[in-house]
């Protein structure tokens, strides 16, 4: 108990990220800070409904290197190994790959670890109340989006360490549509000897932008989009087929700096299916059918907003 306080009280001394007077945005920027400069092992569940993901988290800084690893922890195991700026996915039934970046693409947003202020535009910060999270003392910070057209998402610090001990996407009647939290952290002066060891393995090579898509045939033709909540702009787009039913679709990914919405453009699948939502926790997966194609939308977005999107999709002129 007194190597973990001194630990703790090393994180609250340490620099924390320049940001404006909002205590709400610095108590995020602490906790970015902590993440990328800490090494902890830490074990979290998303619960959402009546099912539940458990995952372990490790993160380490050797020097000026960071070391994470993130492992699914039921069913076939996912496997995310980030080296600095590179990211190894190890999927079930897939070859491993590398792409080139900072950040993991886990169940935690992103931009959470990075620069928050690239979402005031579309979103406030406000500090909510102080409780109790897995017995400890937790200071709630709100993200609440400034329309009704996404979620907003409730994150719990730990008001010692500044780490983060739970998460959820909540609506806006305040209801919490799915649920992060941390059931285990182990805070330590010196990194896991398996993130140490991570840097004498031999990783793929980091793929090329064109080369994630799989079986592409090109780029997605430029159907048309009308609408999308204010924010949201276009990342990246492609043709390639789907491994549900390997048809071949046209793929438009979009994100407004917190959450990503993908869509996705094919023919017809034999047999009349009615257009409508599913859900599961906070993702939203809407079928649109336009006559002469399907449209998908998936995302962490309401179900009134993917139906808008999906019908707002057009046939290129």
């Amino acid at each position: 108990m007194k190597v973990f306080t001194f630990i703790l009280s090393l994180v609250l001394t340490a620099p924390a990220i320049a940001s404006d007077e909002n205590p709400a945005k610095t108590l995020l920027n602490d906790m970015a800070m902590a993440v990328h400069t800490r090494n902890f092992d830490a074990s979290f569940v998303v619960v959402k409904g009546q099912a539940m993901e458990p995952y372990r988290w490790l993160h380490a800084k050797q020097g000026d290197i960071e070391l994470e690893h993130l492992s699914l922890l039921n069913g076939a195991g996912l496997e995310m190994v980030r080296v600095d700026d590179q990211v190894t996915y190890f999927e079930p039934h897939s070859e491993p790959y590398s792409v080139k970046t900072d950040s993991i693409a886990g169940p935690i947003p992103e931009v959470l670890f990075k620069d928050i202020n690239r979402l005031s535009a579309h979103y406030d910060f406000v500090l909510g109340g102080k409780g109790r999270i897995a017995g400890r003392s937790a200071q709630l910070v709100r993200i609440e989006s400034k329309d009704e057209y996404k979620y907003n998402y409730w994150i719990w610090l730990d008001t010692e360490s500044s780490l983060l001990l739970k998460s959820a996407y909540v609506n806006h009647k305040g209801e919490m549509l799915e649920q992060l939290q941390l059931t285990h952290i182990s805070v330590t002066e010196q990194p896991a000897p398996m993130l140490v060891e991570m840097q004498n393995r031999d990783f793929p090579a980091v793929l090329a932008t064109n080369d994630l898509a799989s079986d592409g045939d090109g780029a997605a033709n430029d159907w048309k989009i009308g609408w999308l909540p204010d924010g949201f702009k276009l990342l990246k787009s492609d043709r390639h087929k789907l491994d549900l039913n390997n048809e071949l679709a046209d793929y438009y990914l979009y994100s407004d700096g917190f959450v990503e919405v993908s869509v996705f453009i094919q023919r017809p699948l034999p047999g009349k299916r009615a257009s409508g939502a599913l859900t599961s926790g906070a993702t939203t997966v809407y079928v649109h059918n336009g006559g002469s194609f399907d449209v998908s939308v998936v995302g962490n977005i309401p179900a009134m907003t993917a139906k808008a999107i999906a019908e707002s999709v057009a046939r290129p002129l």
